[in-house]
C-alpha cells in the first residue's frame, strides 16, 4: 500500500479553498471543532482535517465540495482588503516586467492590502513598504503574515514616499499611487544603476504624465503595457470565448535607472 504523502494532508491552522459544484470558491482557515456555513450546506472543519488535498467531501445537505490549498491568486481575490488590490493578471506581469527575483531589495510604495507584496515576497525578494494610511499598512501586514508567516522579510513604514526615500542601492522600486512622477527625484538616488522602476496606474492621462517626466532622465527603456485576460468555454463541441472577460484594470509602466 502506498504511504500517504504528509505534504498532501490538510491540518488545522491551514488555509483551504472549498469549491462547490458551481465552482464558487470559499477561503477559510481550518480550526478544530469549527464549522463553515454556506447556502449549499454546513461543512465541519474536522471532516477536512487529516484528508489529502484534492479530496471531495459532502456537506450537511448532501452537496459536494472539492478541498484544495489556495493558490496565491485565490488568496488575493478572497483575502480581507481595505484598498483595491492589484489583480492576479497584473501581478504576474509585474513580476516579469520588473524582473523580480531572489535576494533583491524592493521598495514598494502604496502597499494597499498587500497583494503585490505577497507576490514579490513569494518570488524571493525582500520588501520594504511605504504606506501613508495606518489601516492599510496593518491590513497588508496581516495578509502577508497570514500567507507567508510572521518571519517573512517584510517591513512596512508609515511614510509618504513623495517626501523622500532613505534607502540606497535598491534593486527595484514599485509604485501604486496616484502621482508617481513626484517620486522620480527620490527614486533616482535610491535605485542602483540599472535598477527598475515600475508604476501601476489606472488612467492613461496619469500614465502619459509619468512618461513625460521619465523623459527628463536619468531613465531609459521606458515601456507601458496593459494586460487583458479572456477565458474560454471548452465543453465537448462547444468551444468559444466566454461572454465576460477581465478587461482594463491598470497600465504598467517600467523604466531603467541609467548612469547620470
Amino acid at each position: 500500500m502506498d504511504q500517504e504523502n504528509p505534504k498532501e494532508t490538510l491540518a488545522a491552522g491551514e488555509r483551504v479553498l472549498l469549491v462547490d459544484a458551481k465552482e464558487r470558491r470559499y477561503l477559510l482557515t481550518l480550526a478544530a471543532g469549527a464549522t463553515f456555513h454556506t447556502h449549499a450546506g454546513i461543512v465541519s472543519h474536522d471532516d477536512i482535517v487529516g484528508n489529502p488535498e484534492g479530496s471531495t467531501l459532502t456537506g450537511s445537505t448532501g452537496r459536494s465540495f472539492l478541498v484544495l490549498r489556495p493558490t496565491l491568486a485565490d488568496v488575493v481575490l478572497k483575502m480581507p482588503r481595505g484598498a483595491q488590490v492589484i489583480y492576479p493578471k497584473d501581478l504576474g506581469a509585474i513580476l516579469m516586467a520588473a524582473d523580480i527575483g531572489p535576494s533583491q531589495r524592493v521598495l514598494e510604495a502604496g502597499v494597499g492590502s498587500g497583494a503585490l507584496s505577497m507576490a514579490v515576497l513569494r518570488a524571493g525578494a525582500s520588501v520594504l513598504g511605504y504606506e501613508i494610511r495606518e489601516d492599510f499598512a496593518n491590513r497588508a501586514r496581516s495578509n502577508v503574515a497570514g500567507l507567508l508567516g510572521p518571519d517573512a522579510d517584510y517591513h512596512v513604514e508609515l511614510r509618504d514616499v513623495t517626501e523622500g526615500i532613505d534607502e540606497t542601492d535598491l534593486d527595484r522600486v514599485l509604485l501604486d499611487l496616484p502621482e508617481p512622477w513626484r517620486v522620480l527625484p527620490h527614486a533616482r538616488t535610491a535605485l542602483r544603476s540599472g535598477g527598475i522602476l515600475l508604476a501601476y496606474l489606472p488612467t492613461i492621462n496619469q500614465t502619459a504624465q509619468l512618461r513625460g517626466a521619465l523623459d527628463d532622465g536619468p531613465w531609459g527603456m521606458a515601456d507601458t503595457v496593459e494586460i487583458l485576460r479572456r477565458t474560454w468555454h471548452v465543453e465537448a463541441r462547444s468551444v468559444r470565448p466566454d461572454h465576460r472577460m477581465v478587461g482594463h484594470t491598470g497600465f504598467l509602466t517600467t523604466a531603467r535607472r541609467l548612469v547620470g
